[in-house]
């Protein structure tokens, strides 16, 4: 494994280690297997578990870190190529990558989608023109369109509450008070489709997901045997579900524009969900979702705080699968070896 950028760049089967690899770090800890190297972590957005759960996972294993945080404490910096750079950015990525990546063993990125045009995010136009200035190791921290760290850790809490690949997840729209990136739901629906379960894309009018998200999804179910759809009708979506994963995500039909998008969710305040959506769901169906969430406005607090919800044991498991990703990275056991 060279880079982690998207759980699509590596076979299923290879997932599938990776995972095992995890279980046995968690069971079997390596202490001083990456002593002396050191982690990179660039963030041009902000973080709480991924940041947190990368330097704890580094150091675990023996290797240190270091964090950039751009226009706090370093220098601004230039994304985009061929402009004049007039504005508040001092430094450009083409010497600030190459720059890090040569004091460090291998590099994490995050950088949300700006936004601003749906076409350029879903092309990962920023995230690409970083990986092509990094020499050493890359590891998606969260792109425009992608989060595979957070979908990784979503697949060992499946594993580990032992949830029948073919059976059913609803991925559903929840209400925000803005709209958010497409990074979080586009990962979660291929990787419950990749695992082989049934994908529901749950959304009111106005929020599909867009058809190269649901594409890519299909394309994973049917390698392994799953399936994907999409309805706004909430009973339908909801019965026999055995895990809901609630995420906000804004209007692709009102892309970049914050007026549009605010009348678009201005009248779906019962997106939120409630004890009341599990009537018609498995008895044993788990709530998930990645974190942060609105209190009361995605999630009511008598289910986030009830037995149904994950979402804690998701946040743990970003520390198991990032430390399993480190090992394999830089310089642990290969694929197919563990010991």
């Amino acid at each position: 494994m060279k880079n982690f950028l998207d759980l699509a760049d590596m076979p299923r089967d290879e997932i599938v280690d990776l995972l095992a690899l995890a279980d046995r770090l968690r069971e079997r800890p390596e202490p001083a297997a990456l002593q002396g190297r050191v982690l990179g972590l660039l963030f041009f957005n902000p973080s709480l578990r991924t940041r947190a759960s990368m330097q704890v996972a580094m150091a675990r294993l023996g290797g240190e870190s270091f964090v950039i945080t751009p226009g706090s404490g370093s220098w601004q910096l230039e994304t985009r190529l061929g402009v004049a750079m007039t504005g508040s950015a001092a430094e450009h990525i083409r010497e600030a990558i190459p720059v890090l990546d040569s004091y460090c063993d291998a590099l994490g990125v995050r950088a949300f989608a700006e936004g601003r045009d749906l076409s350029d995010d879903l092309s990962e136009r920023s995230f690409t023109n970083i990986a092509s200035l990094c020499r050493r190791p890359l590891i998606n921290l969260e792109s425009a369109v992608n989060h595979p760290c957070q979908v990784l850790a979503d697949w060992k809490t499946l594993d580990d509450l032992k949830v029948p690949r073919r059976s059913r997840f609803v991925l559903s729209w929840v209400n925000h008070p803005r709209a958010l990136p497409l990074a979080v739901p586009a990962a979660a629906a291929h990787m419950a489709a990749l695992r082989g379960m049934d994908v529901v894309v749950l959304r009111p009018p106005g929020f599909a997901l867009p058809d190269a998200i649901m594409e890519k999804a299909r394309r994973a179910a049917a390698l392994s045997g799953g399936s994907v759809s999409e309805t706004d009708d909430r009973d339908a979506a909801l019965a026999g579900a055995h895990v809901v994963y609630a995420k906000e995500w804004g209007s692709p039909e009102h892309y970049g524009d914050a007026e549009l998008e605010a009348r678009a969710r201005g009248g779906l305040g019962d997106w939120m969900v409630r004890d009341s959506w599990f009537q018609k769901t498995d008895p044993d169906c788990h709530l998930m979702h990645c974190l942060p969430v609105r209190r009361n406005v995605a999630i009511a607090d008598d289910v986030l705080d009830g037995p149904r919800s994950r979402v804690l044991s998701q946040a743990h498991n970003r520390l198991v699968v990032q430390t399993a990703i480190l090992y394999r990275l830089l310089g642990g056991a290969p694929a197919g070896r563990l010991h």
